[in-house]
């Protein structure tokens, strides 16, 4: 087949489509580009994929929006249950906080009223070591220096607990309760600090009742030794003015005995061997004990013996003492005078009444320094060395009297060796 009749079957390549448009006698052409129809083509399938679209969306959209909407109904209740779950345990640490704070608020009072007691204990203390002191009661066993801080330390670190469990610091955007320690809240640390600090309060008492207890051992022990110690010259300690007068009537109802604290009843089981030794001491520093003449050599013992003019037997009712002519002749014992002057064979004499029957005489002196009714202390001068009376030479003869019946003077002077290790 040749190529024009091809060519009027097909029509030419390049051949461009013409639109005839016929309307009476008027005729019109459009001639068809390619671009036109690419165009055309474009254009409807534009507007069929838009309808195709437009007519999804109207089918689709209320399941669009009813998915929307619940996927935010869902997030909405999950942020929902977070807040509430956060707020429940913020509300829970609130509470604990609370609970905590209260807990450690009473430990806190607890602790103040340890250390009102411990105050009030050490000023109760005070006075009466002050008064063992002066006894010449002395602990061997002082306490450890830190042990009087120890209340203060513990009100400090109650004090730091309470403010660290405040509630007003537990807020939700506190960067604590991220942090707060999982297995130990605030009052199980209270507990386990005010736990330290109780026994360490605890052990202060036990050794405030132990040292008591020694001081109340020495006090009872020292008054013991120098009681059993005057009794071997015939003297006896009066009784204490808290004792019981028996004689003069006692009487009452019979009650059950009030609930004694354990450290009131060591301090007044001390305070009562204090005035035990206190009256003990009291009566030996009344009393002529002392020395009349230090380191001097006894020239004649008392007893009987060979009379210095008579040569007969005859009681000496005293000790002589060698004394250098106007040497300081001085009292033995507190007391008042009740005779100073010329007593016959005693020559120049001065007798003390030291009370409880107890007298002293000091004769032979040179001369006189005091008169009667005067008060002297102990070592006191009472006149000067001599050889007045019945003497064969200067020196003291000195006694000592029981409700004026003469007795051995050395008995008072060795019993006062035996208590200077008490009284000094």
């Amino acid at each position: 087949m040749g190529n024009g009749q091809q060519n009027r079957i097909f029509g030419g390549a390049r051949q461009q489509h013409v639109i005839i448009l016929a309307s009476g006698d008027k005729v019109r052409h459009m001639t068809l580009r390619p671009w036109m129809t690419a165009s055309a083509i474009g254009c409807a399938a534009i507007l069929v994929i838009g309808y195709l679209l437009a007519t999804s969306y109207l089918v689709l959209r209320d399941d669009l929006i009813g998915a929307t909407m619940a996927r935010q109904a869902r997030m909405q209740y999950d942020y929902e249950d977070r807040i509430a779950a956060l707020r429940a345990q913020v509300d829970r640490v609130t509470s604990r906080q609370l609970l905590d704070q209260q807990v450690v608020e009473q430990k806190v009072d607890k602790l103040m009223q340890q250390q009102m007691s411990l105050s009030s204990r050490h000023g109760k203390l005070d006075a009466l070591l002050d008064r063992a002191e002066s006894s010449g009661v002395i602990d061997k066993q002082p306490p450890a220096s830190g042990a009087d801080h120890a209340e203060l330390n513990a009100r400090q670190k109650a004090l730091e607990l309470a403010k660290a469990g405040s509630p007003a610091e537990v807020t939700p955007d506190n960067s604590t309760l991220a942090y707060l320690p999982a297995k130990e809240t605030v009052a199980d640390h209270a507990d386990r600090v005010f736990s330290k600090v109780t026994l360490s309060l605890k052990k202060i008492e036990q050794d405030q009742l132990k040292r008591i207890k020694r001081l109340t051992d020495g006090a009872d022990d020292t008054a013991d030794n120098i009681q059993s110690i005057i009794k071997t010259v015939g003297v006896t300690v009066p009784a204490s003015p808290a004792a019981i007068d028996e004689d003069g009537g006692v009487g009452g109802p019979f009650l059950p005995p009030e609930n004694v604290d354990p450290f009131d009843q060591s301090l007044a089981n001390l305070d009562t061997a204090l005035t035990r030794l206190e009256a003990a001491r009291g009566t030996v520093e009344q009393l002529p004990f002392r020395n009349p003449a230090q380191g001097k050599l006894i020239t004649s013992p008392f007893g009987n013996r060979k009379d210095p003019f008579f040569g007969k037997l005859a009681l000496h009712p005293g000790v002589d003492f060698h004394f250098d002519p106007g040497e300081a002749i001085k009292a033995t014992a507190p007391g008042k005078v009740v005779s100073a002057g010329w007593a016959g064979g005693y020559g120049n004499m001065v007798e003390i009444d030291h009370g409880d029957g107890i007298s002293t005489r000091y004769g032979h002196m040179a001369a006189i320094t005091v008169q009667a009714g005067d008060t002297v202390k102990a070592g006191e001068q009472l006149g000067l060395a001599g050889s007045t009376g019945r003497s064969t030479g200067t020196h003291l003869h000195y006694e000592v009297r029981e409700d004026g019946r003469p007795v051995d003077p050395m008995y008072f002077v060795n019993a006062g060796i035996k208590l200077a290790s008490y009284i000094n």
